[in-house]
C-alpha cells in the first residue's frame, strides 16, 4: 500500500496559471514580445526560469536571463497578493491525510519567495512534512530529480508514492522518479496529462475517480469529500 502523497504548487493546489500568464505579458511588453495562452501551457507552463528566460530572450546573457526571472516572479507576487483559494476537495484531502498519518510533500519548480507566498495564502504553511525546490537543485523539472529528493528526504520508495501535477513537464518530473501520478487539468487537456506519463486525469481532488483510485492504493479513501 502507498502512504505518501506528493504534491506540485501552481496550477495543482490553487490555479495560478492566469497570473504567471499576466506576469509574462507584463514583462514582454516593454521588449515588444509576447505569448499566447497555449503558448504558454505548452513552452513555459512547468518549466524552470533558466529554460523559460533561454527561450522567451536568446539575447541575454546569465546574469540577464536572471534578472528578467526575478523581475517575472516580482510581478507574479505582486498580482498574487496574500489570499489565494485552494483547489476544490483540496482540503478534505489533506485532512484524511492527516488522519490516515500520510506523509506529504510540496514538489515545484517556483522559487522559495514563491512557494512561501502560496502557502501562506493557501493557509498551508505548516500541512507538509517537505517542501522540495526544484529552484534550488542541481536540476529542475521535468528532470525526475525534485521528485527523487522528496522521496529521499521522507524516507520512502516510488513505490509508496502519489504524486499530483498539472503540467506535461511535471507529470514527467514526477512518473520519470518512479511516483504513480495524476495529473490535474487546470491547464492542460486529460490526453496531454496522460501523454506526459499521468495514469489518469481529474479536474478537481473531489473527483470520483480519484477517490476510487485513493481507495484503491491506500486501503481507504476520505470520503467526506462530495464529488
Amino acid at each position: 500500500m502507498r502512504d505518501t502523497l506528493l504534491f506540485d504548487l501552481d496550477g495543482t493546489l490553487t490555479d495560478t496559471d492566469p497570473l504567471h500568464f499576466e506576469a509574462y505579458a507584463r514583462l514582454l511588453a516593454p521588449h515588444g514580445k509576447s505569448v499566447d495562452h497555449a503558448t504558454y501551457k505548452t513552452r513555459i507552463m512547468g518549466n524552470t526560469n533558466d529554460d523559460i528566460m533561454r527561450w522567451l530572450f536568446p539575447e541575454a546573457d546569465a546574469q540577464g536571463r536572471k534578472t528578467l526571472a526575478e523581475r517575472k516572479e516580482a510581478l507574479f507576487r505582486e498580482l498574487a497578493g496574500t489570499s489565494m483559494v485552494r483547489a476544490r476537495g483540496l482540503t478534505e484531502l489533506l485532512d484524511w491525510a492527516a488522519d490516515a498519518r500520510l506523509k506529504t510533500a510540496i514538489v515545484t519548480n517556483a522559487p522559495r519567495a514563491n512557494a512561501e507566498l502560496m502557502l501562506r495564502g493557501l493557509g498551508l504553511a505548516d500541512r507538509f512534512d517537505a517542501v522540495v525546490l526544484g529552484d534550488e537543485l542541481p536540476r529542475g523539472k521535468p528532470d525526475p530529480l525534485p521528485y527523487a529528493r522528496a522521496m529521499a528526504i521522507l524516507g520512502v520508495s516510488p513505490d509508496r508514492t502519489m504524486a499530483f501535477e498539472d503540467s506535461a513537464s511535471g507529470v514527467r518530473s514526477a512518473a520519470g522518479a518512479g511516483a504513480l501520478t495524476v495529473g490535474l487539468t487546470t491547464g492542460l487537456a486529460p490526453a496531454q496529462l496522460i501523454d506526459a506519463g499521468a495514469v489518469g486525469a481529474v479536474a478537481h481532488f473531489a473527483d470520483p475517480w480519484l477517490i476510487a483510485r485513493l481507495r484503491a492504493e491506500f486501503g481507504s479513501a476520505p470520503l467526506s469529500i462530495a464529488a
